[in-house]
């Protein structure tokens, strides 16, 4: 069965592998790090229709469905299951959206350790540490455990988060590492002044697609069923104790009790408030981007993203949570994380030019 996932695997990261290696083009590192990071963004968003169609369990063991490495071959163990527990979380459907999931994973798995080969290959060429590469490869295997985790502790809620979380933090590493090889630009010097804002701006987002993932993997988007109050309320009855414990089963508490709905309320309201801190702040720091040269383009999608993150987020509940939505909410919080990720990037570009150009001038000074 393992040899079959892996063959599965590799057939998959067959095709952009082609791609990056046939094309005449010498910077083939380069188109490689991107094409990853688009097929990991890709990943995320597929990672979020697995969960929101509760197929998360679709196959209840790791790495195969019932011990075979496709659901066709498991086709009698998971009728069973389906017959034993009609609404349960296996079905035939459930099996395939939650093995195609991990399919795709194995084929970014491939592609991220042919990126580490070719990072130790042409290290001389690349002019570059070959060892941020390799630590993008340790992620990918973290974050691979999660995903194991997920499935043999039955979708608990942190470990799901986390997941989400090491999927984000090996975007992340990709988008920076793409950065890293792409030819320099002009960027305004006046950008290093954003460069104490850009950072925080990253720490808000992080910290609320943790809050995003905690509502998701909890089910309380619909806890609060209107906009702008929350059941009728500005400030609902809540439950931040239960709502807010993070070692705990799904649905239940700490103490093995069903979790009460104050509970989802708090989970909710919190994601919901700290939206409103976090697209106040990015849209100003966008606004304070926009102007400058090297920045312009992606400021400008920042706030175009960030008005996406709006209308996605209210049809969740307007709506009455449609999948279509859920799914762009989810990847537009991974845009959102990359757009930043480039404006960060380009501003300590400018930051390090800014102190290369002052060093002879102090230098000038002493002499």
């Amino acid at each position: 069965m393992l040899l079959q996932l892996a063959i599965i695997g590799i057939l998959i990261a067959l095709l952009p592998l082609s791609y990056v290696l046939v094309r005449g083009s010498r910077d083939k590192y380069r188109k490689l790090v991107w094409i990853t990071a688009f097929l990991t963004l890709d990943l995320i968003m597929f990672g979020s229709f697995t969960r929101l169609t509760d197929s998360g369990l679709g196959c209840p063991d790791w790495p195969g469905c019932y011990g075979h490495s496709n659901p066709h071959a498991a086709m009698e163990p998971i009728a069973a299951a389906q017959t034993a527990m009609p609404s349960g979380p296996v079905t035939h459907v459930k099996a395939w959206i939650e093995m195609i999931h991990r399919y795709f994973a194995m084929g970014v798995g491939v592609l991220i350790i042919a990126l580490m080969v070719l990072a130790w290959i042409r290290r001389k060429e690349l002019r570059q540490s070959p060892w941020y590469a390799t630590g993008v490869l340790l992620l990918v295997c973290v974050q691979g455990a999660f995903g194991a985790f997920t499935v043999t502790m039955k979708l608990q809620p942190i470990i799901v988060v986390m997941h989400l979380m090491l999927a984000m933090a090996l975007l992340s590493s990709l988008i920076w590492l793409g950065s890293r090889n792409e030819a320099p630009h002009p960027v305004a010097p006046a950008a290093a002044g954003l460069r104490w804002p850009g950072i925080v701006a990253l720490v808000l987002l992080i910290v609320q697609i943790f809050l995003g993932g905690w509502v998701s993997t909890n089910y309380a988007v619909l806890a609060c069923t209107d906009f702008p109050l929350c059941n009728g309320q500005l400030i609902p009855e809540m439950d931040f104790r239960h709502g807010f414990t993070l070692w705990r089963q799904l649905g239940m508490t700490a103490d093995g009790n069903y979790i009460p709905h104050s509970a989802l309320v708090a989970i909710h309201w919190v994601h919901r408030g700290f939206a409103f801190v976090v697209l106040g702040f990015l849209a100003w720091f966008a606004l304070r981007a926009r102007p400058l040269e090297g920045l312009t383009r992606h400021a400008t999608w920042l706030l175009a993203v960030l008005a996406l993150q709006l209308a996605t987020g209210l049809s969740n509940i307007v709506f009455d949570w449609p999948l279509i939505a859920a799914v762009a909410h989810n990847g537009g919080a991974a845009l959102l994380l990359i757009l930043l990720l480039r404006l960060n990037y380009n501003i300590g570009l400018a930051t390090r030019t800014a102190g290369a150009a002052a060093q002879p001038s102090v230098a000038a000074r002493a002499t």
